[in-house]
């Protein structure tokens, strides 16, 4: 595993970490629970071969991710790093943020996290912490020992990335925010925050795993016979010298395995293969009709309508061309009342639109996505 010195902070950080939200999970009596069986070995081989930075956050697999990274990691808690979030948009007072904090470091059992996250901040979410001096609350916890260092997570305008930066000068260390193959409207700001100190972690480096189906559309770009466009995206994603480390959701030990083979590279891409991938965007434009990264902000709908699993059909066939498949998973889908409803239940309460972190028009695309869904022969 390659480390990469993280901003200023002088700690080295694995060139793939682990995000915490898509750990696998069981249901039972209608209550949602980690899988351990299957989370916990797959965290431990992470650090094991060479993982260092786990992410997480309060609300992450039905709130159990915390708990669940911090007993897979508790007898290696030192030579881990361990981040989480504070939701910004919940705070009333000042003390919210302490007690936040706390519950958090008391989840993943430990005495501190080494990054702390506002969390999806905005300009809004910057008003909020302005107000209940939460930037003095958060130095006093670092006072304290609680926090290692402070950071943010990022979905806004990229322009305004630039203002949360400099708003939070001398206080953020790092920042979490969009960034892949597809979706490079971040790339000036990353290189800003690095240029001010700050280090990078990119989320949805394969667009929360949009792009890890096998696909012809790279074969030119790379002259490799049968590359998979989830490795050619992980590789521009960790080619470019802005960006500390990749943060990738995994979701089981074969992704696990595919992920770290591609980290373990000797070299990512070379310059002429990140041209290449540059000239090639105008032909992909097509995904950004409907650019879902499957983070599964928007759920649970109160009408059990499984958005990004719908929108993940429609990018099968939209695409990558494989019509069949998507065909195949809309019928057992649609036939299927347990797997989730259809949008005709929906009740246009509008929740999910509030909740995305990428502002989609979700109730008019899941109408749009369904009629392209029906009508594939």
């Amino acid at each position: 595993m390659k480390y990469r010195t993280y901003g200023s902070t002088g700690e080295k950080v694995s060139a793939l970490g682990f995000g915490c939200m898509r750990l696998p999970e069981v249901e039972i009596n209608g209550n949602w629970y980690i899988d351990e069986d299957k989370a916990l070995p797959m965290l431990f081989k992470a650090y094991v071969n060479g993982i260092n930075y786990f992410d997480s956050a309060p609300y992450y697999c039905h709130s159990n991710s915390e708990q669940a990274m911090g007993k897979a990691l508790k007898d290696v808690r030192d030579k881990v790093k361990f981040t989480t979030k504070l939701p910004v948009d919940e705070v009333k007072r000042p003390s919210d943020l302490r007690r936040f904090l706390e519950n958090s470091l008391k989840k993943m059992d430990t005495p501190y996290i080494d990054f702390y996250h506002f969390w999806g901040m905005n300009l809004t979410k910057l008003g909020i912490a302005k107000t209940n001096d939460l930037f003095n609350e958060a130095r006093k916890a670092k006072e304290e020992g609680l926090i290692k260092h402070l950071s943010f997570s990022f979905h806004d305008a990229p322009e305004n990335m630039i203002d949360i930066i400099n708003a939070g000068e001398g206080l953020f260390d790092s920042v979490l925010c969009q960034y892949n193959l597809l979706d490079r409207a971040n790339e000036k700001s990353i290189a800003y925050a690095r240029k001010k100190g700050l280090g990078v972690a990119a989320m949805g480096p394969v667009a929360g795993g949009r792009l890890a189906a096998p696909t012809e559309l790279y074969r030119k770009l790379t002259g490799k016979e049968s590359i998979a466009t989830y490795e050619l995206a992980l590789k521009f994603v960790l080619g470019n010298a802005d960006i500390s480390l990749a943060l990738s959701g995994m979701e089981n030990m074969d992704m696990l395995e595919k992920n770290l083979a591609i980290a373990n590279l000797d070299t990512y891409m070379t310059k002429s293969e990140w041209d290449n991938v540059g000239k090639a965007m105008g032909e992909i434009k097509k995904f950004s009709e409907l650019y879902c990264t499957g983070c599964n902000y928007c759920q649970p709908c109160p009408k059990n309508i499984i958005i990004p699993k719908i929108f993940n059909m429609y990018t099968y066939h939209n695409v990558y061309g494989l019509t069949d498949v998507a065909k195949k998973e809309f019928g057992e889908y649609k036939n299927s009342p347990d797997k989730g409803a259809l949008p005709e239940a929906c009740v246009d309460c509008g929740m999910c639109e509030s909740k995305c972190p990428q502002h989609l028009k979700i109730r008019s695309e899941l109408k749009r996505v369904v009629n392209v869904l029906e009508g594939i022969e």
